[in-house]
């Protein structure tokens, strides 16, 4: 190496290293005001606490939040007059506050926090809450600003409101910022107000306009009310939207809830012939199946509690598939191409299940609780939130939908039930066996009962007559969409879940019923066969 190039390294390695001085500087200067303003809570007086706080909540350091935090939940000590201080996380190990690293507190000190500077920590801590990562944290702090905003507040919002990326959280502080300038005197300030509700399309002020196009309304401003009107009108007709696709997606959901009860007599009624009134009872059972899950989930495996639901879908099938196969084989096969005398048996047999189940778990509902990730919701619209639950529920359906038409379409037990289905006597020449195909197909029928149930008892309480409030409408929903057509039953359990959601707000709950019942009868006036001409077959006795 030449001595230019030498002095040429040596020359870049100098300006690397004041470069990385200069770095470190500039990092040191910038962590230096935050914690100055820690050593103030070493203050011997609760004002003097106060001040520390809000010096704290000035710097914007990203870990102020976390000690006013502490600090309002008394989880802060200070050492060596202030030149440490430390906090306590949830399982009381202490960490430091401007590393985050573990510590050893010995003869540190609590601050003085009394009420007072309780008072001086809120606002600051809803106010650092809106720079938060979290759009929920930043909605919850918005909420909090907005019952006693002051003009300092205000401009918080205003800042917010600029760099604010999520619709839920602009829409909340729209209506903060509204809500304070409405009451102003400025009929300027109060007609920018209505154009950013009109613009953001908050629906939560929807009273406030009609409140200033009422015709009692102190507003003297003529431009002011036209304003309030035009921004009505629009809120109106987003509002009319809104509902009506969220009786949709609810509509989506009950749908869901009714083919999983629909679908499995579908299979027992639509291919074998058979009135099962005891189908609803399936169901229930299912849904015991999986309280009897978690129950030995909390026992066995608490700390994996959370996966109960998983291991109950696999019992609650081979739980129902077993009774269903048994009731199969001591009562329904003697009874084939007696459909009135099916109807009676299998009535009789559902008082059987109904009063052994209240023996085994009592008479009283019982409680299934949801798993924590299918706790809480989302929301699709300003004020409609959809569970995860139901979600759950939809995208479940689909998966046993998925399931049933792949054991009739694509597994030899399909291609049996299909046979036997179309001419029962050529597929008995075949070889087939008859009465092997009809328990199987019995037990898969009351086996997608139990899923069904499984679903239904993350959507309210298991009790001994679950299964009587569904076994109706099942039947309605396989005689709609045509006998023996899986088709054919999803589409009218959608269509009757969404007619009863969009007439229940019109109509009431039981005349909307009665509606959706009497289109029903009007179709099949028209299509005697359903929706789905279906392939049926009549069972000859064994």
């Amino acid at each position: 190496m030449s001595k230019r190039s030498a002095v040429r390294y040596r020359g870049c390695g100098v300006l690397v290293f004041l470069w990385a001085l200069a770095l470190c500087a500039r990092a040191r200067a910038a962590g230096a005001p935050f914690e100055d303003a820690l050593a103030g809570l070493s203050q011997s007086t609760a004002d003097g606490v106060a001040r520390a706080a809000e010096a704290i909540s000035a710097t914007g350091d990203p870990r102020a939040l976390r000690v006013l935090q502490a600090l309002m939940d008394g989880n802060v000590l200070f050492c060596d007059g202030g030149k440490r201080v430390l906090l306590r996380d949830a399982n009381k190990n202490l960490l430091d506050a401007v590393s985050g690293s573990p510590a050893v507190g010995e003869g540190c000190q609590e601050p003085d926090v009394d009420n007072e500077v309780r008072r001086v920590l809120d606002p600051l801590i809803t106010k650092l809450e809106l720079r938060s990562p979290d759009a929920k944290v930043r909605a919850a702090a918005v909420d909090e600003l907005a019952k006693s905003a002051s003009e300092e507040d205000a401009s918080a919002l205003r800042e917010t409101l600029a760099q604010e990326k999520s619709p839920s959280v602009r829409r909340a502080i729209v209506s903060a910022l509204a809500e304070l300038d409405l009451a102003s005197d400025d009929p300027a300030s109060r007609l920018a107000a209505i154009e950013a509700i009109h613009r953001e399309g908050s629906l939560r002020l929807r009273p406030r306009l009609q409140t200033l196009v009422s015709s009692g309304s102190d507003e003297k401003d003529a431009r002011v009310r036209a304003a309030a009107a035009e921004a009505l009108r629009s809120l109106d007709r987003k509002q009319l939207l809104v509902d009506k696709t969220a009786d949709v997606l609810y509509g989506l959901s009950t749908g869901s809830v009714l083919l999983l009860s629909a679908l499995g007599l579908a299979i027992t009624f639509g291919l074998m012939g058979v009135i099962n009134m005891a189908h609803g009872e399936t169901l229930m059972i299912g849904a015991y199946a999986t309280y009897a899950t978690q129950l030995f989930f909390r026992a066995r495996f608490p700390a994996h509690e959370d996966l109960y639901l998983v291991a109950a879908v696999p019992v609650a099938f081979v739980t129902c598939l077993l009774v269903g196969a048994l009731l199969e084989w001591t009562v329904i096969r003697f009874l084939y191409g007696r459909p009135l005398e099916t109807l009676l048996a299998t009535w009789g047999l559902s008082l059987i299940l109904i009063q052994t189940v209240r023996e085994i778990f009592g008479a009283q509902n019982v409680a299934v609780e949801n798993p924590p990730w299918l706790s809480g919701g989302a929301e699709v619209f300003e004020g409609v939130v959809i569970p995860y639950s139901r979600i759950a529920v939809v995208l479940f359906t689909a998966a046993v939908v998925t399931f049933v038409a792949y054991v009739l379409r694509g597994t030899s037990l399909g291609l049996r039930v299909r046979a036997v289905t179309q001419n029962r006597s050529m597929a008995a020449c075949m070889g087939i066996s008859t009465r092997s195909v009809d328990t199987w197909t019995f037990a898969l029928g009351s086996g997608v009962g139990g899923l069904a149930g499984v679903a239904l008892s993350q959507l309210g309480n298991v009790g001994p007559e679950l299964g009587q409030g569904y076994i109706v409408d099942s039947f309605l929903v396989v005689v709609l969409g045509g006998v023996g057509k899986l088709i054919g039953s999803v589409l009218a359990a959608f269509s009757v879940g969404i007619a009863n959601k969009v007439l229940e707000p019109i109509a009431g709950a039981v005349l909307g019923k009665i509606v959706v019942l009497l289109a029903v009868v009007v179709v099949i006036q028209k299509r005697p066969q359903g929706l789905f001409a279906p392939r049926t077959r009549s069972v000859e006795a064994a």
